[in-house]
């Protein structure tokens, strides 16, 4: 894999931001299409083929048997905010939107990090949202808690067939790397190697630091195993960053406030920003999706947006797409225009 430099090479319409991609109908067969060539979303769901997902919710139970140690909750924790920094910051704003550059290398080694947050290869999750967002919450839109059940939205849409076998063909250009192509097409292998690490973990802190009698000190690393490890760095930590994930699509177009006018229902939400890295400052981000911040304003915490901005500094990115300033005076004469709407009201 060559050191060069990487560009995705997705169009952008500056004006608005929003990707210019192929508008094709999703799923195996082409034939299942409206007149005006959209998909006929199907929303019956594939119990077998979700059962993988199902059982991981499932295990979570488990917790009550394999206990808790500090070291354990740690490694959740870490693997939490590993991962759901790989989504934000490179499945979405990088693959999704190319709203920065950086290296080949670089490029992959997030992309195995996402890829271990069990939510698909980067193409798929690429494709799956630019579509979003040539359809935000009209009735193309797979994920919409405006036209399908807020539990669709939520989660029930990817366990579809049509949806799990989305077309690749929005996000094309990612597949000129053999790795992307690689990590999409066997899913399953960064979240084995994951699973794997921390059981063998767990094993190894047990044999060098066996369960004692001070096993439940302040910092409880004698208490772990490698089901412990597992279970926590794995399983807990992996459906909260799942949930997190999803809570965008949901959540994130009911409830909040609208900054900005944009086509759909997309919102604000503070709550959202804070536990998915600046994600939740959604209206923003559909106003102007190009951008590498979508918490525009100062006040508005982006953490992805921060982390992004130091490896900035070190030069393992670069070319980060601004908000442009007509967008930023825009969204200023919006909150000065509803605050003034406000005091009117009171007097």
């Amino acid at each position: 894999m060559a050191n060069e430099l990487v560009d995705p090479g997705l169009d952008t319409d500056i004006s608005g931001g929003v990707p210019v991609v192929l508008d094709r109908p999703v799923g195996k067969a082409e034939s299942s299409t409206t007149e005006d060539g959209h998909p006929v979303l199907k929303k019956s769901i594939e119990w077998l083929r979700c059962t993988p997902f199902l059982i991981l919710h499932a295990t979570v139970f488990t917790v009550f048997l394999v206990g808790w140690s500090w070291v354990a909750v740690g490694a959740a924790v870490f693997m939490l905010a590993l991962r759901t920094f790989a989504i934000t910051g490179f499945y979405h704003r990088y693959f999704s939107h190319r709203s920065f550059k950086t290296s080949r290398w670089f490029q992959f080694l997030w992309a195995f990090i996402g890829n271990m947050s069990v939510q698909k290869g980067p193409i798929w999750w690429a494709a799956h949202h630019r579509h979003h967002h040539l359809h935000s919450d009209d009735e193309h839109d797979v994920h919409s808690p405006v036209t399908h059940s807020f539990l669709f939205s939520h989660m029930g849409w990817f366990m579809t067939d049509e949806n799990y076998n989305f077309s690749r063909e929005g996000a094309g250009e990612l597949r000129k790397f053999p790795e992307l192509r690689f990590l999409d097409r066997f899913d399953y292998f960064a979240p084995v190697v994951l699973g794997v690490g921390m059981f063998l973990l767990g094993v190894g802190l047990n044999a060098y630091w066996p369960a004692s009698e001070t096993s439940h000190d302040l910092w409880g690393y004698r208490a772990t195993s490698g089901w412990q490890m597992l279970v926590w760095g794995f399983v807990i930590s992996t459906l909260i960053c799942y949930h997190f994930t999803y809570s965008i699509n949901s959540v994130a177009h009911v409830i909040g406030k609208r900054r900005f006018k944009t086509k759909d229902e997309s919102r604000n939400n503070l709550l959202l920003a804070l536990i998915t890295f600046g994600e939740g400052w959604h209206n923003n981000h559909h106003r102007y999706q190009s951008s590498v911040r979508q918490g525009f304003y100062w006040w508005e915490i982006d953490i992805t947006y921060y982390i992004l901005t130091m490896m900035s500094w070190c030069g393992l990115v670069w070319d980060l797409t601004p908000v442009p300033e007509r967008v930023l005076n825009e969204g200023k004469m919006l909150d000065q225009e509803k605050k003034a709407a406000r005091k009117s009201v009171g007097h």
